[in-house]
């Protein structure tokens, strides 16, 4: 199967609805491409499609699916049994997951970036895609969560450039076609799919074989014997850390009272570009020192470069600041595993407050069960945890745990922790023990910003 712009197909999707599928629908449409879908619900992002032109049906049924069709595309949400996966293995219509489609998507682009690690992906390729914006490169760019600069996660250029997150759950990048890659670090996670760590590298490990021979691999030379994840690579391999030791680093680290971050940025040729950050954090300046050596390796000037990096001031739910409580500062961040919980407290400690009130919604039972101790210790770093049930997404199992285990491991070290089953009674909660002055983060990969929207809203 091929996606080729110049020839014009009559592409469906099964869960068009969801924010990675609607970007891949919009390009689709952008090159006067047939597009159809389904979602359970209606929403913005399906109302917005119909009005570029796409035919969405609510509701999935095997009525939607007809001959015409020449691929179905499908999310992981989509399984066997469901009506309208059915219907096209009847018709024998080609069927392709999501990152198996945006893995063809990719080779109409010379330049196709795509970023990876456990942690980061979002921030550094929403870094990366203000950079190329900023060089008048016109790139298109799938960012995996909201960037503020584009109204959306989707930008639609008109030259070779194609930025992309690229995600190791189910090993969905191996199906991509890069020509430059970005590894940003390795962990242990979505252990409901890997084994162990090993298992989670050899995944690594292989998408980096996929890089051509004239490809370039830009590593963290701070993950562990990363030598073995590149020494039979046929492609340029170029290191970037915190250490003077890589090709690309970063020194002389300050941070304002303000929470800026403030360093030079140093080039294997000896260039040194002075850069200040407004997003906040040590890891955000190695998300920086990772997008400003692509765009080095791109022949880019390092100082427009610098200065969209100024501008930059998060992506959505990345330590995003959502209002002022009657004195309350209310943040919203998308941690979710302990390293990002960690780096999101760490960062927040150099911003003006009082007390430090977390309230986290622990992200699948599988997670929550293998990082138990981590995550206490993450979040020991804040002065009061407020935790949520434990949010499912895919899951059914419970494994034996709750929220309750997790409060138990916090308050065991020494912090103060309340654990609640409804959002409403942490909202009174917080109501009743916030001041003025305390600043209230609410984290998680779920539903949890609502929490903070209704406090605002009230």
């Amino acid at each position: 199967m091929k996606i080729d712009f110049n020839k014009s197909q009559h592409v469906y999707f099964m869960g068009i609805g969801g924010i990675s599928m609607s970007g891949l629908a919009q390009i689709l449409l952008s090159r006067g491409f047939k597009v159809s879908g389904s979602d359970r619900t209606p929403s913005e992002l399906t109302d917005q499609l119909e009005k570029e032109g796409a035919v969405i049906h609510i509701g999935q049924r095997a009525s939607n699916i007809t001959p015409d069709i020449d691929l179905c595309v499908y999310t992981a949400a989509i399984h066997s049994d469901n009506p309208e996966f059915i219907k096209c293995k009847e018709l024998n219509l080609p069927m392709m997951s999501r990152a198996e489609f945006l893995g063809l998507l990719m080779k109409n682009y010379e330049a196709s970036i795509a970023i990876s690690g456990t942690h980061g992906k979002t921030t550094t390729s929403s870094m990366a895609g203000e950079i190329l914006m900023a060089s008048s490169l016109d790139p298109t760019l799938s960012i995996g969560g909201i960037l503020p600069s584009i109204g959306g996660n989707i930008r639609i250029g008109s030259s070779e450039y194609f930025l992309t997150e690229a995600c190791e759950y189910t090993n969905s990048f191996l199906s991509f076609f890069p020509k430059y890659e970005i590894i940003l670090n390795i962990e242990e996670d979505h252990l409901d799919f890997f084994k162990d760590l090993n298992e989670i590298r050899t995944s690594f490990k292989k998408f980096a074989e996929l890089l051509p021979s004239d490809g370039v691999l830009l590593i963290n030379s701070k993950i562990d014997n990363y030598k073995e994840l590149t020494g039979e690579l046929s492609c340029k391999v170029v290191t970037f850390s915190d250490s003077s030791e890589s090709d690309y680093y970063f020194d002389d680290l300050s941070i304002s009272k303000e929470g800026f971050s403030k360093f030079t940025f140093h080039t294997p040729s000896g260039k040194a570009q002075e850069v200040t950050l407004r997003v906040p954090g040590v890891h955000n300046v190695l998300n920086a020192t990772a997008a400003l050596a692509l765009s080095d390796i791109l022949n880019l000037d390092l100082t427009s470069s610098s200065k969209a990096l100024y501008a930059f001031e998060g992506a959505k739910r990345r330590f995003e600041y959502k209002g002022d409580l009657k004195g309350i500062s209310v943040y919203d961040d998308y941690a979710h595993h302990p390293t990002e919980i960690k780096a999101t407290l760490e960062a927040a400690k150099n911003y003006p407050h009082n007390n430090m009130w977390v309230v986290f919604q622990p992200h699948t039972y599988s997670r929550t069960k293998a990082f138990m101790d981590e995550f206490a210790e993450a979040l020991a770093l804040s002065d009061n945890v407020v935790l949520t049930d434990i949010y499912a997404a895919r899951e059914n199992d419970t494994l034996g745990i709750s929220s309750e285990d997790l409060k138990e491991k916090i308050i065991s070290l020494g912090k103060n922790c309340h654990h609640f089953r409804t959002f409403s009674e942490i909202e009174n909660f917080l109501l009743q023990e916030c001041i003025p002055g305390d600043m209230l983060i609410t984290m998680g990969a779920g539903d949890v910003l609502k929490i903070g929207e209704n406090l605002l809203g009230s």
